[in-house]
């Protein structure tokens, strides 16, 4: 499983690194690169949810998947209180509540997405799923909150937030029409005719949909491009945020992990393997405009995000490791 971290980090690291030398050298401009980020997170990131949900989903699926977005949320604030603890040594006054929120927000989809796909197949996938629904009302509500306690903005995002629409509209469809579970791969030579236009339309999400992990990597690349990074000595309050978020935060996640499960919870495996993964992760790349729209340090979350992204390269696949090796 190491090795496969660690191939579809380096894959994934490839494709930002694409992204942010278009950017850099002008291939992507930055209209095109905001029109970029849109087609994800409004387009191609719906088909996704939406027709994952429809072949994923069952009653049974829902009953045990539902631990999924309850933990994801409760990741988010383990690192929040890791946060709340270091923030003292490393920040000043006037950065402590960004520095809390880029130690307490993980980048919980689009990089781990493909690496759970590769481990864990269609059910990795929809954990990460079910979870980023737990995770966005944790961001807009709790992760506003850290930042500047705009409660009225963050209500009005969620409601407009398509991702967790098209989440909902999967499972209602999945729950209700057992039988599209099939219309993604169903066969025209044997299908009746009144499936033939439903089956056509959930294939044509599905091509949407398949184009999320590239775009948003690609994506992802441009928007570091377009951050002014200045490459000297870090100050302490980025080395604060990186050991945090890269270190602290995640082991601290396992160990409570690792505590509920000697009390007797019981959290299956894989969902477990995926949360502690979405516990190592870089700082969110939307941290960046939610700290610049919520009056927080845009410059640190910038850094946070650049360097963060960069060093994951060696924490992600190194703690993941060190979990299956101790067998936490």
């Amino acid at each position: 499983m190491v090795h496969v971290v660690f191939l579809k980090i380096t894959a994934m690291f490839l494709v930002i690194v694409a992204g942010w030398l278009a950017r850099r050298r002008g291939f992507l401009a930055a209209d095109f690169t905001s029109t970029l980020s849109r087609l994800v997170v409004d387009v191609a990131f719906p088909a996704l949810v939406f027709t994952q949900m429809l072949h994923t989903v069952d009653a049974a699926a829902l009953r045990d998947g539902w631990i999924g977005p309850v933990l994801c949320g409760l990741v988010i604030l383990i690192a929040y209180f890791v946060g709340l603890l270091l923030v003292p040594v490393f920040s000043s006054k006037t950065q402590r509540n960004t520095f809390i929120f880029l130690v307490a927000i993980p980048n919980w989809v689009f990089l781990p997405l493909p690496i759970v796909q590769a481990l864990y197949g269609d059910t990795g996938v929809r954990t990460v799923l079910l979870s980023n629904a737990g995770a966005q009302l944790v961001l807009w509500s709790f992760g506003v909150w850290i930042l500047h306690g705009a409660m009225r903005q963050a209500a009005k995002n969620l409601l407009t937030n398509v991702g967790l629409w098209a989440t909902a509209a999967g499972i209602v469809v999945a729950l209700l029409f057992p039988a599209v579970r099939n219309l993604e791969t169903i066969d025209p030579a044997s299908a009746p005719l009144g499936m033939m236009l439903p089956g056509a339309l959930v294939q044509a999400l599905a091509m949407v949909g398949s184009l999320t992990i590239p775009m948003s990597l690609l994506a992802i690349g441009a928007q570091l491009g377009e951050l002014t990074i200045a490459l000297h000595r870090f100050p302490k309050v980025l080395w604060g945020v990186l050991l945090a978020r890269l270190l602290i935060a995640p082991l601290a996640t396992v160990a409570i992990g690792f505590a509920l499960m000697k009390m007797g919870f019981v959290i299956p495996e894989e969902t477990r393997m995926i949360i502690y993964l979405i516990a190592t992760m870089p700082v969110a790349i939307s941290c960046s405009v939610m700290a610049e729209r919520f009056h927080g340090d845009a410059t640190l979350a910038a850094e946070g995000i650049f360097y963060s992204t960069f060093f994951s390269l060696l924490t992600v696949p190194v703690l993941f490791f060190l979990i299956q090796q101790f067998g936490l």
